[in-house]
């Protein structure tokens, strides 16, 4: 029996000694595998892929944040990603943090291995801190009455080891399916919760970083952290039942749903914005000609909150012309100017609502 009060220093390495991918699992990873794949195909039709990092990796921020209570409004959050030198809660700092830690993740994971190095750093970029793999004793997981349900590994050196057994897993050529290695993969840096603060978030951009390195996406735009929101009691009954009972089984099938259901609802996030954004560039280049052009359309369409600074950066002209072009596009319809202090943000209203249903 494990007790709970005690380091679990015997967690075992994976991949687990019972056979996960039963007949139902392998069922549930090819539906989940097929709906991943509909959502690469989507996402990569984007004209202008930043806006799926910009935008939907700010919404996996929030969600992912809102898990461990830190709490922004999707109005502070896009207002605050437009300059991050502006005024900010602290919650919507953090959040932004996480937007930081995900994005530099995935840019890493191009040049370099997923493993223990990138592990600290998106840690640390998520607590802006320098700590490392836990030193102290005393880290436990405990229950709303304050009852510890889980202890996890003690001892650096410990710690350490398991981090690199685990490397070795994500790596290995082994047959196994590669959702249900993730699902692994998450419960294992969970169990091991290798830093003293942000691991449940430096485990959800695991997730994601892993997908991308195995291939099965080319943008980091599976965000499961809404879904397990919705879910919040199965998924950490889930992660109990395989510390406790070896329940493997139910969690590889908890997380092969969370997988098709949010790349099913993903992809349809993204038909839903093609569309909206082929309506607004038909009616712009109907009714405003003078100010039309494709790369003003992408422009409004990366995040829903825009600035004249944006299109200048962008080289579509002088701060005149830029304000031209918005102030035109707000007499449309398509934009709603709205003054925060000295800046004047111009909203779509269209998309925020599309961002944020």
């Amino acid at each position: 029996m494990l007790d709970r009060n005690q380091p679990f220093n015997s967690l075992p390495a994976l991949p687990p000694a019972v056979q996960v991918e039963t007949a139902a699992v392998l069922k549930k990873a090819i539906a989940a595998s097929r709906a991943l794949a509909e959502l690469k195909g989507m996402a990569e039709r984007m004209p202008n892929q930043a806006m799926l990092i910009d935008s939907l990796v700010l919404q996996e921020a929030r969600a992912s944040s809102e898990i461990e209570n830190v709490l922004a409004t999707n109005d502070e959050l896009f207002k605050a990603a437009l300059d991050e030198a502006q005024p900010a809660s602290a919650e919507a700092k953090e959040v932004l943090r996480y937007r930081q830690a995900l994005n530099h993740g995935f840019r890493q994971i191009k040049e370099r291995p997923l493993a223990t190095g990138l592990f600290i750093e998106i840690a640390q970029l998520i607590k802006q801190t320098d700590f490392s793999v836990r030193r102290t004793p005393g880290t436990r997981i405990a229950n709303s009455r304050g009852e510890t349900i889980y202890t996890p590994p003690e001892g650096e050196a410990v710690i350490r080891d398991k981090l690199r057994d685990l490397e070795n897993f994500m790596h290995a050529d082994d047959g196994l399916d590669v959702l249900v290695k993730m699902a692994l993969v998450h419960y294992q840096f969970e169990a091991i919760h290798p830093f003293p603060d942000g691991n449940g978030r430096a485990g959800r951009i695991l997730n994601i970083l892993y997908l991308v390195d195995q291939g099965l996406l080319n943008l980091p735009a599976l965000y499961l952290s809404r879904y397990i929101i919705e879910h919040k009691p199965a998924y950490y009954q889930g992660l109990r039942r395989v510390t406790e009972e070896g329940a493997w089984g139910d969690w590889v099938m908890y997380m092969l749903d969370a997988v098709e259901q949010t790349s099913l609802r993903t992809r349809k996030q993204i038909v839903d914005t093609l569309a909206l954004m082929e309506t607004v560039r038909e009616r712009v280049q109907r009714e405003a000609p003078g100010v039309y052009s494709k790369d003003l359309i992408e422009q409004i369409f990366r995040q829903p909150y825009c600035k004249i600074q944006f299109l200048e950066r962008a080289g579509m002209g002088t701060r005149q012309t830029c304000a031209k072009y918005l102030r035109e596009l707000e007499r449309l319809g398509v934009l709603h100017g709205q003054k925060f202090g000295r800046e004047v943000y111009f909203i779509n209203q269209a998309l925020f609502e599309l961002l944020t249903r």
